[in-house]
């Protein structure tokens, strides 16, 4: 089974910042989700990771090895990154949702990032089939990944919502990839 995870929250992203290549470590609410999410699914085989440090130590929790793999970093926002969301011009929202190819200024687009994460899929997937593995990652990836395991464009990004500390479970099924739960967070009850 392969459970792909959103890291814990941040301050910046309890403040509304759009949060890519800048590196915060959780906030003490996003510890104690860590620690839920690896509470809730229990001993796994195998954890992967984002290289940044809200994602790392979100892994920790897990009480395994981190394997850091840089394709699971969050998407590169360029300008935008650690501006308020409030900020960034309808136009350019409209802009960003309507072209996959569109990226910030010395950001990166969509489609980008979508051919990095299903790379990083594609080579996690077999061993996903006899092992548990646990990717931790950021929304954006978590998206792509959705988009990997159902067959769609990158395009769903736009209509999906990502909780910090959510679990997608996407299982190995005979014809590929089978999304088993998406945006999962009852485990943060009560955390």
């Amino acid at each position: 089974m392969l459970f792909v995870v959103r890291h814990g929250r941040t301050a910046a992203n309890a403040s509304g910042l759009l949060l890519g290549r800048l590196d915060p470590d959780l906030d003490e609410l996003g510890v104690r989700q860590a620690t839920a999410a690896a509470a809730a699914l229990g001993s796994v085989d195998r954890v992967v990771s984002s290289p940044l440090l809200r994602t790392r130590h979100t892994a920790e929790a897990f009480g395994r090895e981190v394997e850091v793999d840089d394709r699971w970093i969050e998407m590169d926002y360029g300008e935008f990154d650690g501006q308020p969301v409030a900020d960034v011009p309808a136009a350019t929202w409209r802009e960003w949702r309507d072209d996959l190819d569109w990226a910030p200024p010395g950001g990166e687009s969509h489609r980008s990032l979508g051919v990095r994460v299903r790379a990083a899929l594609d080579d996690l997937f077999e061993a996903s089939r006899t092992s548990d593995i646990v990717v931790v990652t950021h929304v954006s990836p978590v998206k792509a990944a959705l988009a990997w395991t159902l067959g769609v464009g990158d395009e769903v990004a736009w209509r999906t919502f990502v909780a910090p500390a959510s679990v997608m479970t996407v299982g190995a099924g005979p014809g590929g990839p089978s999304l088993r739960g998406f945006n999962d967070v009852s485990h943060l009850v009560g955390a």
